[in-house]
C-alpha cells in the first residue's frame, strides 16, 4: 500500500532538488538527492508507488524540470497538492510525474496514512476517506501513459496532443 509524505506551503525547486545536484539529469543520482536538505529522510525512506501531499504552491520557485525528475526518479507515483506553481505542474506532466490538485485532503490527511488513486478519474482514497482531485485532463493522462511528453511524440506523432484535446 502506498504511504503519504506530507510537506507544507510553498516547498520549492530548490527543497526538491538543491541546485548544487542540478549538474545532471541522471534520474538514480536526482532520486537519491530529491528532497536531501528540506527531509534529509526522504530518499531512502520513500519506496516505489509512495504519494507525496503538499500544501500550496508546491513546486515554486525556479522553472528546471530536474525537481519533478528528482521526485519521479525516487519512486514517487504521484503528487497531490493544495495547489502548484504552474511551470512545476506543467513540467511534471511533460515528464510523467501525474499532479492532482486536491485542496479537501490537506487538513484530513497525516504522514504515513495509507493512499491510493486514479489519476485519470482524480479519485483518491486515504484510508477509506475519499477525496476528488481535479483530474488532469486527456492531453496529460496521454503523456503520462506514455511516459514523457518526448515519448508520446516519438510513439504517436505531434498529431497525439491534438487528438486527446
Amino acid at each position: 500500500m502506498a504511504r503519504i509524505f506530507k510537506f507544507g506551503d510553498g516547498i520549492s525547486t530548490d527543497a526538491i532538488i538543491p541546485g548544487r545536484y542540478n549538474v545532471t539529469t541522471d534520474p538514480a543520482a536526482l532520486g537519491k538527492a530529491c528532497f536531501i536538505e528540506a527531509r534529509p529522510d526522504f530518499a531512502t525512506g520513500v519506496q516505489s508507488g509512495d504519494v507525496i501531499v503538499g500544501g500550496r504552491n508546491f513546486g515554486c520557485g525556479s522553472s528546471r524540470e530536474h525537481a519533478p525528475m528528482a521526485i519521479k526518479a525516487a519512486g514517487v507515483q504521484a503528487v497531490v497538492a493544495r495547489s502548484f506553481a504552474r511551470i512545476f505542474y506543467r513540467n511534471a506532466i511533460n515528464i510523467g510525474l501525474p499532479v492532482i490538485q486536491c485542496d479537501a485532503i490537506y487538513d484530513a490527511v497525516g504522514d504515513g496514512d495509507p493512499i491510493s488513486i486514479d489519476i485519470r478519474s482524480g479519485g483518491i482514497d486515504v484510508d477509506g476517506k475519499m477525496f476528488q482531485g481535479e483530474t488532469p485532463g486527456p492531453v496529460a493522462v496521454a503523456i503520462m501513459e506514455a511516459g514523457t511528453l518526448v515519448d508520446l511524440i516519438k510513439t504517436r506523432g505531434w498529431a497525439a496532443i491534438e487528438e486527446v484535446s
